[in-house]
């Protein structure tokens, strides 16, 4: 009997969730089975807003309609939109087949973002980066769907 070897499928991840320290804090959202997830996907971690400029740590942003402000009111939105566009570039580059992004983050946040007030509080609606992603037809999966993707048969 032949063993058949299996094409690891390349992926666009948060880089945030693999522990670089990115986010706006300076920390990072690490996932507890990144180990696992790195033996069954090639990853290719993107952070948006750091490759769109913004430093690390930086003020907090959320979006606010088709802006993007800091705590400030400073409007970041160039920079969400350039980090977007090379997150993109990183997908094709690497002929990926989907994307793992943070849920809830003003780039990467594909069901829900904060609403803008800087209040905590959560509404329905997609980050700067996640938008542009669906908009090219890219398959969208959350930190949430990681345990899920862990069990789909690679090659479905």
């Amino acid at each position: 009997m032949r063993k058949v070897i299996m094409q690891k499928k390349n992926i666009v991840i948060s880089a945030c969730l693999l522990g670089k320290n990115c986010r706006y804090d300076g920390k990072s959202k690490e996932y507890a089975r990144i180990e696992e997830l790195k033996e069954k996907y090639n990853l290719f971690p993107v952070c948006p807003e750091v490759m769109g400029g913004l430093p690390t740590p930086r003020v907090a942003s959320e979006n606010i309609g088709d802006k993007v402000f800091n705590q400030d009111g400073i409007d970041n939105t160039t920079f969400f939109n350039k980090g977007a566009s090379k997150a993109l570039e990183v997908y094709y580059n690497n002929k990926c087949e989907f994307a793992i992004l943070k849920e809830s983050s003003p780039s990467c946040g594909s069901n829900k973002i904060y609403d803008g007030t800087f209040s905590g509080k959560k509404i329905p609606g997609m980050g700067v980066t996640a938008k542009l992603f669906k908009e090219n037809g890219i398959k969208i999966y959350t930190e949430e769907d990681i345990d899920y993707l862990l069990k789909e048969d690679r090659n479905a």
